[in-house]
């Protein structure tokens, strides 16, 4: 039978099938000998052990069409990060930080601010701009009023998407709209390994209808950047690349140099002082990481 990983812990494998529901598998030695790790997302067949307590072995694992690192899940189309406008106020450079990391995995971010019921228009138009002119899709959603809902689900359709966000944003409320069944594939699954209805330390994923499929990724209250050197991190700023052309040097950093056409362009205010004050912090983190 065919299904897809939608939750693993501890060596076991809770394995979706459309039409009949949930088994706990276990994957083959033949894995471990391989050192091939059965991921959140991936496309599995399984052997049924036993019907009525819905086990089984995975025997194989389809070809993946790709692997992200953090978070550790597969088969993804596309990410979306869920801030607040306010109450709480959205951490930006989490978000920046965010952005660059699914960049480098080339995984398309759509940028989603929750609570626009409480939102001043100004500031909901100041976001837009930051984050369109960075190349991202930016949308404005209430949960809480339903408003922008219908064109989250249609920007989902047929897809695999990863879906985070920190603490207090209305992830959670975002996800029970979209999928009010959450909550009850959770506790299926988290009666037979007998924990607590929400251990946020794991991906799920969630079936919506055919072929659309929401990963929840838990953990989102910081992000490090150390796998890649300071000098690349100006990659991953698209909005920087328009002016790169005016720089005296090649190579240039945008930070002391002179003759500069990204830091002529922050003066000119066609680049955000925020994202360029965020590609200033990073760029010292990762100097200061080779350091020590």
């Amino acid at each position: 039978m065919q299904g897809k990983i939608i939750k693993g812990i501890a060596g076991f494998y809770y394995v979706h099938i459309a039409g009949k529901g949930v088994y706990e598998c276990k994957a083959k030695g033949i894995f471990r000998k391989n050192k091939i790790k059965p991921l959140v997302g991936d496309d599995v067949v399984i052997d049924i052990l036993d019907e009525e307590k819905r086990e089984g072995n995975i025997r194989d694992i389809l070809a993946r069409k790709n692997a992200l690192i953090r978070p550790a899940v597969t088969n993804v189309d596309q990410a979306m990060v869920i801030f607040a406008i306010s109450r709480p106020a959205p951490n930006l450079s989490l978000l920046d930080r965010f952005l660059i990391s699914m960049e480098r995995q080339n995984v398309p971010v759509v940028v989603c601010f929750n609570k626009s019921d409480i939102a001043e228009p100004q500031e909901a138009a100041r976001l837009q701009e930051i984050y369109e002119n960075c190349g991202c899709q930016v949308l404005f959603t209430s949960v809480k009023e339903q408003a922008g809902t219908e064109q989250i689900r249609e920007l989902l359709k047929d897809k695999t998407t990863v879906v985070a966000g920190p603490s207090g944003v209305g992830k959670s409320s975002m996800i029970n709209f979209l999928y009010p069944k959450a909550e009850m594939m959770v506790g299926e699954i988290s009666q037979k390994i007998d924990r607590g209805k929400h251990t946020t330390r794991h991906s799920e994923l969630f079936s919506i209808c055919d072929n659309t499929y929401l990963m929840d990724t838990p953990g989102f209250s910081s992000l490090y950047l150390t796998d890649f050197e300071k000098e690349d991190l100006k990659e991953y700023f698209a909005e920087f690349r328009k002016y790169e052309p005016y720089c005296r040097f090649q190579g240039c950093m945008h930070l002391s140099e002179p003759d500069c056409g990204v830091k002529e362009a922050l003066a000119e205010g066609k680049i955000s002082s925020i994202r360029y004050e965020s590609y200033k912090e990073l760029y010292e983190e990762l100097k200061q990481k080779r350091r020590y």
